[in-house]
């Protein structure tokens, strides 16, 4: 399966149809079913004690996940997570980055199935790994 949209595209893409959180996400690499995507920490990603709060651990997953189904099929914004589940690992470091590596398991016509780590920049081990099911909508 080829590519429909770049690192360049996903990342207009985000500013263009989510301009409120397009600050917090890099998308480092792309790959056929394949994305990194990296969350710029910043001091609204923090919970009490410094380390990064369970949301934007969520959050940084799902964004991989939908990106990576938009590199696939194009610029369809109205796909939606209907499933989720996230294990919380190890404590991230404090006030670093989180790079996720995510890969789609499934690319179905209505469901797409995918697998994301989570790491500290500078960590080998996953701090949280998550798996989410997205509906895809229709075509036309």
């Amino acid at each position: 399966m080829a590519l429909k949209m770049t690192r360049e595209d996903l990342e207009e893409f985000v500013s263009q149809v989510f301009p409120q959180v397009a600050e917090d996400f890099t998308v480092m690499e792309v790959a056929p079913m394949e994305i990194t995507v990296r969350l710029n920490v910043g001091e609204r990603h923090l919970r009490p004690g410094g380390t990064i709060s369970g949301p934007s651990m969520f959050s940084l997953a799902d964004v991989s996940i939908y990106l990576a189904i938009m590199a696939m099929i194009g610029p369809k914004a109205l796909a939606v997570t209907t499933n989720s589940s996230m294990d919380f690992m190890r404590k991230p470091a404090a006030g670093v980055d989180l790079i996720a590596k995510c890969r789609l398991l499934k690319l179905g016509r209505v469901l797409a199935v995918g697998d994301v780590l989570l790491y500290s920049e500078g960590m080998a081990e996953p701090v949280a790994r998550a798996a989410m099911t997205y509906s895809i909508p229709p075509k036309g």
